[in-house]
């Protein structure tokens, strides 16, 4: 898949979202969930993305609305919605585990 540097963008902030979910979640069997999530986002993507960065000082409801919105956007990129969908309603769940 050919990445635009919009779609690189888009991926590399819900990667990074999903990352910090992952290192900041207070619990064990949450933090197996978002590294789940995680690698769910990379097989979407063929395992072909950018590297996550860190998001020191941003806040977990913040992590999750933005990770939220760069899924989201994803669609826009060809990636397929009921995928999409799913990961987010996933997504839902996991913050819910906390």
């Amino acid at each position: 898949m050919m990445m635009t540097l919009d779609h690189a963008l888009i991926l590399a902030e819900a990667r990074s979202c999903l990352a910090a979910l992952a290192d900041s979640a207070p619990t064990f069997d949450q933090s197996v969930a978002y590294e789940r999530l995680l690698l769910r986002l990379d097989w979407l993507h063929g395992d072909d993305g950018p590297a996550c960065e860190p998001m020191p000082g941003v806040g977990r409801d913040e992590l999750q609305r933005r990770a939220e919105t760069a899924i989201e956007q994803l669609v826009e990129f060809g990636i397929d919605a009921l995928s999409v969908e799913l990961l987010l309603a996933d997504l839902e769940d996991v913050s819910m585990l906390g």
